[in-house]
């Protein structure tokens, strides 16, 4: 971008940058001293004061372009949630396009940021260990990232001393609900360049006092300005609750203003257009599929960091919805913290990650990782590719033999092709040279295609995909859940008067054996070597991470069946023929299990039905019982000892 500094395109290690994030965070609490208009002098606020909030999101930040100090924090609200050094070094970066993206006018993106590690955020982390028990696991809160939601606005401007105006508006926030705050940027945004950074702290106040506790398994009504926005935010488990309505007595004040309010419908708070990313190279989608199943390294390569937030939310999208647990940073640039991290020496095996990228610098830099997505520039030339994809649908019949532009590059001379050496390395594609297990299907990407042809709504096209794809994903998982339930102790093995037993292990070659009756081929059309990929998945974050969860859920279950087995034994009855320190031991393990019981109730719904049909409320009542029975048994001065 020739408005930008030169030397962004390549990294400038000795540059001096250690100073620069003091001086960005003395710029920003100057300009919070002189534009807190809300706090009066005298009057100190605390983290506890913004606990709605802070639920929602962690802060709104302007970053602007300083001549002295490049890319630096301008305003930042509240000032309670300040980041640390090194977090808003990489916001500042971060914040505007990388090299030579060209992007005039508003570009809105996002992106996803490390934590600092730092103990005093800990106990701000406990608010959501309620709301990730509950959520499906691709709208968990990270405890470890944030997502910004950016809108980088850049123009032209003679007055300037560089002539151009840069400044970006940032919604820094835990939730992972893209289409809810790509809303909010767009409009919080462009009133903030109308009317100053009032914006930031009448939404952050209003945001606090109107809008709801953040819950699962219901509807938001969520107030801003004259805007209002419902949301659903939906339950993961199976276990039934009453959908609920949050939020409307925000409405009824609401309503009582003079002002007009639009309610803004957001049907789904994270679900991407499938089909805007995935049009040019749709013919590909599969072997996309099982590269991101098994967190394979994929570099996105654009022009735009609004291109490539996007495709690479896409691509984790496409395995919903098992959660992808590998890395994946939808834009990057060489200025982040984890440069060095991810971009390891050539010769070592990269991480599992997807990468996207603006600089053409990375294209060099990981010329040898195994897979490069290469984005379309611009509108124009994305219906240029679609019809090139239409014409490649009809003359080709394997996805690995497509050489044109937009197909999938593979075979010798791929890594110099990688390096932009040559025309073929600059056009839009897939790069790689993994061979699919499975064939793609032909009668999907036909439909899909004639839907280009006869101009479908983009909408119905992501639908199209979206259903398929998820059908592929449960296709491939359901043989794997059935096998881990096979993997649940019988009932007769729990016992109320021994420890809950243990699940089986997972053994790879036991499950790949039941695939010949119970497997992906019984409930997918797609044909092809189901047990290698099985075997790669094995291997794979996304595997551990889902194997994790579930071997979890099974040990919680077994517990809770041993708990109801023990609050309905005949406890009376066992201990006719103990001694009197049996009893109390009895008395001890039944206090603990009620104390544990007690911490998990605390994360989840106490309305859940178990196995039995009790409610989780009853058998803790049970076991209450069972204690205060056994505490008659024992003489006086005993039942004063296991009072304590």
């Amino acid at each position: 971008m020739e408005n930008l500094d030169k030397d962004k395109c390549i990294p400038a290690e000795s540059r001096s940058q250690s100073s620069i994030p003091k001086q960005q965070e003395r710029a920003a609490n100057n300009s919070l001293e002189n534009n807190m208009g809300e706090t009066k002098a005298g009057t100190t606020t605390t983290t506890e004061d913004w606990s709605t909030l802070s639920q929602w999101i962690q802060c709104m930040c302007i970053v602007t372009f300083d001549l002295n100090l490049g890319q630096a924090l301008e305003f930042i609200y509240p000032k309670e949630f300040m980041p640390s050094e090194q977090e808003v070094t990489n916001i500042c970066y971060m914040a505007f396009p990388d090299s030579n993206s060209g992007c005039m006018g508003d570009t809105k993106f996002h992106m996803r940021l490390r934590m600092s590690p730092d103990t005093s955020r800990l106990q701000e982390l406990q608010q959501f260990r309620c709301y990730n028990s509950d959520c499906p696991p691709v709208l968990k809160v990270d405890q470890s990232h944030y997502w910004g939601f950016v809108y980088f606005r850049q123009k032209r401007d003679a007055n300037l001393p560089r002539g151009y105006f840069q400044k970006s508006f940032i919604i820094v926030t835990r939730l992972p609900f893209f289409n809810l705050f790509y809303e909010m940027l767009t409009q919080l945004a462009q009133k903030y360049f109308d009317e100053g950074e009032e914006v930031l702290i009448k939404a952050c106040q209003q945001i606090n006092s109107d809008w709801p506790q953040l819950q699962v398994g219901g509807t938001f009504n969520l107030p801003l300005f004259d805007q209002c926005y419902q949301i659903l935010v939906p339950r993961a488990s199976s276990r039934k609750a009453v959908q609920q309505n949050f939020g409307s007595e925000s409405i009824e004040k609401l309503e009582k203003l003079e002002r007009p309010i639009s309610v803004k419908v957001i049907a789904s708070v994270n679900e991407v257009e499938l089909f805007h990313s995935l049009s040019f190279i749709v013919d590909h989608m599969y072997t996309l599929w099982e590269l991101v199943l098994t967190a394979e390294p994929i570099v996105v390569v654009g022009t735009s960091p609004a291109d490539c937030s996007h495709m690479v939310q896409t691509l984790v999208a496409l395995i919903a919805p098992l959660e992808y647990c590998a890395e994946a940073r939808p834009y990057f640039t060489i200025h982040d913290s984890e440069f060095k991290e991810f971009t390891r020496e050539c010769g070592k095996i990269p991480p599992p990650l997807i990468l996207g990228v603006t600089n053409p610098f990375f294209i060099k830099l990981l010329k040898d990782w195994p897979h490069m997505l290469r984005l379309v520039d611009n509108q124009l030339n994305m219906q240029k590719q679609q019809q090139i994809a239409i014409k490649n649908s009809r003359n080709t019949s394997s996805v690995t033999s497509l050489n044109s532009v937009g197909g999938l590059k593979t075979g010798n001379g791929n890594s110099t092709s990688l390096n932009g050496s040559n025309g073929e390395g600059s056009a839009p594609g897939l790069y790689t040279k993994y061979k699919p297990f499975l064939k793609k299907d032909k009668s999907l990407i036909k439909k899909v295609l004639l839907g280009l042809k006869t101009k479908r709504p983009e909408h119905v096209q992501t639908a199209l995909l979206r259903r398929h794809l998820l059908e592929l994903t449960q296709s491939f998982m359901i043989p794997l859940e059935r096998y881990m339930a096979s993997l649940m102790p019988l009932q007769k093995d729990i016992s109320p008067f021994k420890s809950a037993p243990n699940a089986n292990a997972f053994k790879l070659d036991d499950f790949l054996a039941t695939l010949e009756l119970s497997g992906p081929h019984l409930t997918s059309p797609l044909k092809g070597d189901w047990k290698g990929l099985y075997r790669r998945f094995y291997n794979s974050p996304n595997f551990r991470g889902w194997y994790e969860s579930r071997h979890k859920e099974l040990q919680l279950t077994l517990q809770d069946l041993q708990l109801q087995a023990l609050s309905e034994a005949n406890l009376e009855q066992w201990a006719r023929d103990k001694q009197e320190v049996e009893i109390i031991d009895m008395i001890l393990k039944l206090k603990q299990k009620l104390n544990l019981y007690n911490d998990k109730l605390s994360t989840e719904s106490s309305s859940w039905i178990g196995s039995n049909g009790n409610t989780a409320t009853t058998t803790r009542d049970q076991i209450r019982a069972q204690i205060n029975c056994m505490k008659e048994l024992l003489p006086n001065d005993l039942k004063n000892v296991v009072n304590i």
